[in-house]
């Protein structure tokens, strides 16, 4: 897939307004994760390079239902970002209308001015077109650079590439990259490692990787489902009743195929789902009646370690275990670990599974860490992310 990328722009002399991801999370007004902010500053600095430019930043902040709300506002974020850039960052209380436009209108050659959170109109959810050209009157060229909202067709990701020349910035270039080579061309052996709590928010993309993996490494809550359709006892383990002649299917798909699935061979258990329950190890498929399957245990381990060592292409997404609880992060550590090592391109896309290489501070090993959990899983799927389309080659 080819996007027309911020290295074809024209941006000098011009307003360029700017589509980033600050929907970062807040504590009390303090920013708890400023990750989001740090992974738009190359292509900010690269607009700020440029000579004459004036960069207008927008971006939504939690789920404020199309009206103002203080406990929403980004101006915590024009703070944090303005200590990140060292310079001034200009916040003004709304994101179109006279009082954006007058903001901008003052908005000196290489200032950056943040604009009030999206979602504060209802219009931008609802890719209301006259939002979309609201915003477009802020601009004279519009940047994308927020990934993890491109599978939403909303006003300022998808609307506003009617009425001004489109690009995407360095991260959503980078992403459909990485994830277009794992959809498209991924050089075998290709290694698939999905875990996570349920089938059912994964089957799509199993099914899409699976006709090209070599290796599928099923982990997490999910599996125990596949264990259950394969006659394995799973004692009190998460099952989704509903889905075992989906998993069954998907296990017959594979082998006529050719495909590895991987499934846990042992287990790290407990009596009850709590952070200070006793793990107990099982060395063997099957669960007791008594105990629900929390991890994988070492022979699991190992068996994963074997065929991610061997890997060229690696996507991972979803933890191996309750990671939350350290008791039973033992699984997603090790994995995370051996993702690291492997020596193939290696991709790590879905809340949980970034936010494991971030914990064990693992990221900078990594050759892709996804920023966008929804629109990283829908790419997966073979999805057509709305706010990608918009910028792609004609």
């Amino acid at each position: 897939m080819e996007i027309r990328t911020i290295r074809e722009a024209d941006l000098s002399h011009k307003t360029v307004l700017m589509r980033v991801d600050f929907n970062v999370p807040l504590n009390k007004g303090k920013i708890t994760d400023d990750t989001r902010i740090r992974a738009a500053l190359p292509t900010i600095n690269y607009i700020l390079e440029k000579p004459g430019t004036r960069l207008v930043l927008m971006s939504h902040l939690g789920r404020p239902k199309g009206e103002p709300s203080e406990e929403f506002s980004l101006a915590p974020v024009a703070h944090a970002l303005a200590g990140l850039l060292g310079k001034e960052v200009i916040f003004v209380k709304d994101c179109i209308g006279p009082l954006a436009e007058e903001a901008v209108s003052r908005l000196e050659t290489g200032s950056v001015l943040l604009l009030e959170n999206l979602r504060f109109h209802a219009g931008e959810t609802k890719n209301d077109p006259s939002m979309a050209k609201a915003l477009a009157k802020l601009g004279d060229v519009y940047v994308n650079d927020a990934f993890g909202t491109a599978h939403r067709a909303h006003a300022s990701t998808e609307g506003i590439t009617a009425f001004l020349d489109s690009y995407g910035g360095f991260l959503i270039e980078k992403e459909v990259a990485f994830l277009g080579t794992v959809i498209e061309s991924p050089e075998k052996p290709f290694v698939a490692i999905i875990g996570g709590a349920k089938v059912s928010t994964k089957i799509a993309v199993l099914e899409s990787l699976l006709p090209k993996c070599t290796s599928l490494v099923i982990g997490g809550g999910m599996a125990y489902t596949f264990l259950k359709a394969q006659g394995k006892k799973i004692g009190g383990s998460l099952c989704e009743e509903d889905f075992l002649d989906t998993a069954s299917s998907l296990l017959k798909k594979a082998g006529a195929l050719g495909v590895q699935v991987i499934l846990p061979s042992d287990h790290v258990a407990a009596k009850s789902f709590d952070a200070d329950s006793e793990p107990q190890a099982i060395d063997g498929e099957e669960i007791p009646d008594s105990l629900i399957g929390m991890d994988i245990g070492p022979k699991t381990i190992t068996e994963i370690r074997k065929v991610v060592s061997g890997a060229k292409t690696l996507i991972w997404n979803g933890p191996m275990g309750v990671f939350e609880f350290d008791v039973f992060s033992q699984g997603t550590l090790e994995v995370a670990k051996a993702v690291a090592a492997c020596g193939g391109t290696t991709v790590v896309g879905g809340g949980d599974s970034v936010a494991a290489v971030n914990k064990y501070n693992l990221a900078d090993t990594i050759d892709h860490v996804s920023t966008g959990g929804g629109a990283s899983l829908e790419f997966l799927e073979g999805l057509v992310l709305p706010g990608i389309a918009a910028l792609q080659k004609k």
